[in-house]
């Protein structure tokens, strides 16, 4: 699959997820078999580009190519400028989120609130495509509600605009991500349009992400919610999609491996108390993938990187120690 010059290894994706796809996750993610990974959402209110949380969200530097930010917001120039000043911090490519059914996101009318007004949706595009020399790529929502869904017209303003891929999660901005989701929309806007189409939505198996591309024609797969605490569905998808075989599960001292290997980056990337807290979360995700939940409540009380993984390595049984 290309975005632009650029050729993936496959057509796999990371989404998007607040608080969750930093540097280290993406890395990981991208090690264990994703073609892309897409940053966290970050604000275009350049105001807040010198704050410390701000700048972790845009690092891309040493990650593999191509490098991907996604950027929010609802004035055209603002997010023109934030596509500016992220491709001269060596981003090859700017991500535009149309699609966050977050509350706090949709009341400043940024995110899928945007689907409601297509003139500034044609704005926004157009603004930040003429800004940068950098593929510039748009995920999407079927639409606002059940009776108001336009992501078809969304397509066609997209390609009108030089958007050179397009994500759709098959779910309204009011469905939030409750009820069952739908990819006839995305194969749709594929049969419709010559641009890049990614198919988004509960896809958590590599059954299911054969069957979406075979039934729908989308070029692509992007992964959220499903990779939480199971960063190795990348290559179980690829595998299967390259082969049609299943994969083997990984061991349980491969996921002991990834575990220590991924929470001692999270340390690195934020520092350490910043880092145990935000490796928490993801401890808890693969607790749950191990079906050790009940454990998990013992290393949410730890508040140092050393012990934090002590108790991992105990966690999984073993004396041996992985280094990062």
């Amino acid at each position: 699959m290309f975005i632009g010059p650029y050729k993936l290894k496959n057509n796999l994706v990371l989404a998007p997820m607040a608080g969750i796809t930093d540097q280290p996750y993406r890395e990981l993610c991208r090690e264990l078999g994703a073609g892309m990974a897409i940053s966290e959402m970050v604000t275009s209110n350049p105001e807040l580009f010198k704050f410390r949380k701000t700048k972790l969200k845009l690092e891309v530097n040493g990650e593999l190519e191509p490098r991907v930010v996604q950027i929010a917001g609802a004035d055209p120039s603002m997010m023109a400028e934030a596509a500016r000043f992220n491709v001269d911090r060596s981003v090859q490519i700017i991500d535009i989120n149309m699609g966050c059914p977050a509350k706090k996101v949709c009341k400043v009318m940024a995110g899928s609130a945007l689907l409601k007004d297509e003139l500034l949706v044609s704005r926004i595009l157009e603004s930040v495509v003429k800004a940068v020399d950098v593929p510039v790529t748009l995920k999407i929502r079927t639409g606002w509600d059940k009776n108001n869904r336009n992501a078809l017209n969304i397509a066609r303003i997209a390609s009108d605009s030089g958007i050179q891929a397009l994500t759709i999660h098959g779910r309204t901005r009011a469905c939030g991500f409750k009820g069952s989701v739908e990819h006839e929309t995305a194969g749709e806007i594929k049969a419709r349009y010559d641009i890049t189409v990614i198919a988004n939505g509960d896809i958590t198996t590599p059954e299911t992400a054969k069957k979406i591309i075979n039934d729908y024609g989308v070029d692509g797969i992007m992964i959220g919610r499903a990779a939480q605490g199971n960063p190795w569905i990348f290559r179980e998808i690829d595998h299967y999609l390259r082969t049609g075989d299943k994969l083997a599960l990984p061991t349980l001292e491969e996921i002991h491996k990834i575990v220590i290997y991924h929470v001692s980056q999270i340390h690195k990337f934020y520092g350490e108390k910043q880092g145990v807290r935000i490796a928490r979360k993801h401890i808890s995700w693969y607790c749950q993938k191990i079906k050790q939940n009940s454990l998990y409540k013992s290393i949410n009380q730890i508040v140092t990187a050393k012990e934090q993984i002590l108790a991992l390595n105990n966690l999984f049984g073993s004396e041996k120690r992985f280094a990062a």
